[in-house]
């Protein structure tokens, strides 16, 4: 039995300069928008970059105190996790990240399908 791995293709997408810590932008990816979360500490985060309740640019949003809040109807995600606060039955799809001396890349997996969630309210 062959174990397989998966690969992840890495995107550069912007430099430590550009993104400082307490700090959220976002990006285009291939065609998909990415939020990007520089955390206290020096941890870079990235999520998909609408919300998904109504498809709103989370980068409008507000980052405070470890909350992600959306503009538009005040959802809210832990910053560092992505998990849902309001409401908790949902959560930000995660991207992988690395970062290489200044560079910050954003990785897919290869044969990964939808890169999004979508939740409702409840």
């Amino acid at each position: 039995m062959s174990e397989v791995k998966e690969k992840i293709r890495w995107f550069p997408v912007l430099t430590l300069d550009d993104l400082w810590e307490g700090e959220m932008l976002d990006v285009e990816v291939e065609g998909e928008e990415v939020l990007l979360i520089h955390l206290p500490g020096g941890q870079i985060v990235a999520y998909q970059g609408m919300c998904p309740h109504q498809e709103i640019s989370l980068a409008d949003g507000e980052l405070k105190d470890g909350t992600l809040t959306c503009t538009a109807h005040r959802w809210q995600f832990e910053a560092a996790t992505g998990n849902g606060v309001n409401p908790k039955n949902c959560r930000l799809y995660r991207y992988e990240v690395k970062v290489e001396g200044e560079q910050v890349y954003v990785g897919f997996l290869d044969g990964e399908g939808r890169r999004y969630n979508r939740c409702t309210a409840k």
